[in-house]
């Protein structure tokens, strides 16, 4: 309990909160607008919702950023948790209340949409490195289970939209360079014509890398356009091309390599030039119509093609990865008020349905990385269908009530073309999930609601195959696992310079699916018996004036098995690995409106364990970035320029820990100091 105790004086901060009285609000300083958000299917502002929802927006996404990866922007978010920012071949890791990283790749359990298109598999995994975060302006992300709300996704939602096109047409140009041989071009634009709304943004990045065997190449194009038939009628059409031909993997390092040379890669993963390649291409379509019915209903359509070959840096298990997938779907939603006992109320209802189709393949190979023997030739397809609803009801007393639902079947079917077929296999998965939330005016600016749902997550294609034993097959017994949630929040403002959002959140886990062992990324998975989450989120945002401000963001969490044994090893009361009891974030901004802006920012987090049985403990670490730039506007073109330092009192740390690896070789070493330096011309 001594991470309690040591997080009282901010628990006690958000109680006075919600007992202070109405002060006089200052005169000085513009009264913080109300800000809507859309990411739990019905809008409304965001202090109106029942749940602890974060909004990240344009400014805080754009202003003099690197643009490496989402975790820059999305780190003052509490409960959030990223790793695996500089190793291009992995992708970012993310989780949300502990769900999201038990494997050292992808994400799990974390529902990710861009412009309203599911970036998350039927099988519920997702990537992340074909978001466009140079036209991205605002990110909304649900902490909880929100399957009630999003099907298979233990952990929360993560919604991104881009830029439209804005009233004046504009062109624009972007260049970046920093240390480790970091450049990046771009260029965006866009406008209004008549019906007529487009935006298109593309870039070219380079990277050397900080690490040895580390080096990226990366190119993407996102393009939307919009056409209004009238004010209450629009179809958008959105479209992602991604082409990385070079993802180097340097691999992790044992303890000792670790401080010997940071910098260096294991010499696996330089025999065997291990990285990865990617090739994919999005394209969607969103129908919305708000005349021909009474409410708003709105369809979308989207098809996504993906290429991907990984060399893993190991020769002791089939390691030679390469699928070729097409994912695919639809859905509709129908939103109206109505009244019930004389009372206001809005639903919505929808349903959606996609299919996930991979051709995978699996090779041996020897030390040179040449393919030996192939251990896997399979098609892999899921299915994913759901139905929802959810409703708002205005109650009495300044209350509110929310109750949603949705049924999902998730069908998986492995249909293995090796002589025997041993991989074959199908499992079919029904779930149901609800949630229901109620919500409380204290005062005019404190607002106290809470939730309770339950959410389920299927294990992916990856988890169902063990690479270690090919000749198993599909595993058959492993099972989806299945968390209820309860919440109390708090959020309002603070006078008319402060706003914060406070919750307090307990998750219970049955047959959590975690990593009972790891050779290089060919992990073997189970279900634990139970885990428990319990944790505070607190963020508090501050102004001092209308041009200087603080904002803040604090995670204390308590992430433990409660029912788990492997290998005949008994686990309970561990802490499940890779996540840290605390986090801190903290950011000082000064933003002149002629243009000026100085911003400095701290992430402090907490030790983590790298391994289940909890032997080996990596130290926590507290990183500092700042970044500077100016805007200067003229007639005819608007430029500005930017300077950035990264972990700025140059911190030994680790920027990923690979967990549970049986070769204990854990570590991923984060950059010394470094800095970059951008410039952007808009005409």
């Amino acid at each position: 309990m001594d991470h309690y105790r040591r997080g009282l004086p901010l628990l006690a901060f958000a109680v006075a909160s919600a007992v202070l009285p109405l002060t006089a609000r200052a005169d000085q300083g513009a009264r913080l607008e109300p800000v809507v958000v859309t990411s739990p299917r019905l809008e409304r502002d965001l202090h109106d919702t029942p749940a602890a929802v974060g909004v990240v927006d344009v400014e805080e996404i754009q202003q003099g950023r690197q643009q490496l990866q989402l975790d820059e922007s999305v780190n003052r978010v509490p409960g959030v948790f990223f790793q695996n920012r500089y190793n291009f071949a992995q992708n970012l890791r993310l989780s949300i209340r502990g769900f999201g990283a038990r494997a050292p790749f992808g994400v799990r359990g974390i529902r990710i949409l861009v412009d309203g298109i599911p970036e998350t598999l039927p099988d519920g995994q997702s990537q992340v490195d074909a978001i466009d975060l140079q036209s991205a302006e605002r990110v909304e992300v649900i902490r909880g289970p929100s399957s009630a709300l999003y099907g298979n996704a233990a952990g929360g939602v993560v919604d991104i939209r881009t830029m439209d096109g804005p009233a004046e047409p504009y062109a624009e140009l972007l260049g970046t360079m920093g240390s480790y041989g970091f450049q990046r071009y771009g260029v965006m634009g866009g406008g209004e014509r008549g019906p007529w709304n487009a935006h298109i943004s593309a870039w070219d990045m380079q990277y050397d890398g900080y690490r040895e065997q580390s080096r990226t190449e990366k190119r993407l194009v996102n393009a939307k356009a919009r056409y209004d038939f009238d004010a209450d009628r629009s179809v958008t059409t959105v479209f992602t091309a991604l082409d990385q031909p070079v993802g180097q993997d340097p691999a992790g390092l044992s303890r000792d390599a670790a401080r010997e040379d940071p910098r260096q890669a294991r010499d696996s993963a330089r025999n065997l030039d291990a990285g990865q390649e990617v090739e994919q291409q999005r394209i969607g379509v969103i129908y919305r119509d708000g005349e021909s019915m009474q409410g708003e209903w709105t369809a979308r359509a989207f098809y996504t093609n993906r290429d991907f070959r990984q060399q893993l840096p190991t020769t002791f298990i089939p390691s030679l990865i390469a699928f070729d997938r097409d994912y695919y779907g639809a859905g509709a939603d129908y939103t109206d008020r109505y009244t019930i006992l004389g009372r206001p109320a809005t639903y919505t209802a929808g349903t959606e349905i996609a299919h996930q189709r991979d051709d995978r393949q699996r090779d041996e190979v020897d030390q040179s990385g040449n393919p030996t023997n192939r251990t896997q030739d399979s098609i892999e397809t899921a299915t994913s269908a759901g139905v929802y609803g959810q409703t708002d009801i205005a109650l009495p007393a300044g209350m509110d009530l929310t109750l949603g639902a949705r049924y999902d079947r998730v069908r998986f079917r492995v249909r293995d073309r090796q002589e025997g077929g041993a991989a074959s296999g199908t499992r079919n998965f029904d779930e149901f999930s609800a949630v229901a939330g109620l919500g409380y005016q204290l005062t005019a600016d404190h607002r106290l609601y809470a939730n309770v749902a339950n959410s389920f997550e299927t294990p992916t294609f990856t988890e169902f195959y063990d690479a270690t034993s090919p000749e198993e097959g599909f595993d058959p017994g492993l099972d989806s696992q299945r968390a209820t949630n309860v919440e109390i929040g708090l959020k309002g403002f603070l006078g008319a310079r402060a706003q914060y959002d406070v919750a307090v959140f307990r998750v219970d886990t049955r047959d959590e699916i975690v990593v009972t062992g790891s050779e290089d990324n060919a992990n073997e998975f189970g279900n634990a018996g139970r885990t428990r989450r319990e944790g505070l989120e607190a963020a508090i945002e501050f102004f001092f004036t209308p041009h200087l401000s603080l904002s803040g963001a604090y995670t204390a969490s308590r992430f433990r098995y409660r029912d788990f044994e492997d290998d005949g090893e008994q686990f309970d009361g561990n802490r499940l690995p890779g996540l840290p009891d605390h986090q801190l974030f903290g950011e000082l901004a000064w933003r002149d409106p002629g243009g000026v802006y100085a911003i400095v920012d701290a992430l402090i987090v907490d030790s983590v364990y790298a391994d289940s049985g909890n032997q080996d403990r990596v130290s926590g670490y507290g990183v500092v970035n700042a970044r500077v730039g100016t805007r200067q506007t003229t007639r005819t073109v608007e430029l500005e320029t930017f300077v950035g330092v990264n972990n700025l009192t140059n911190k030994d740390y680790f920027s990923n820990i690979r967990i549970n690896d049986n070769g204990r070789n854990y570590f991923e070493p984060a950059p010394e100091r470094n800095v970059f330096a951008g410039v952007r011309a808009r005409f």
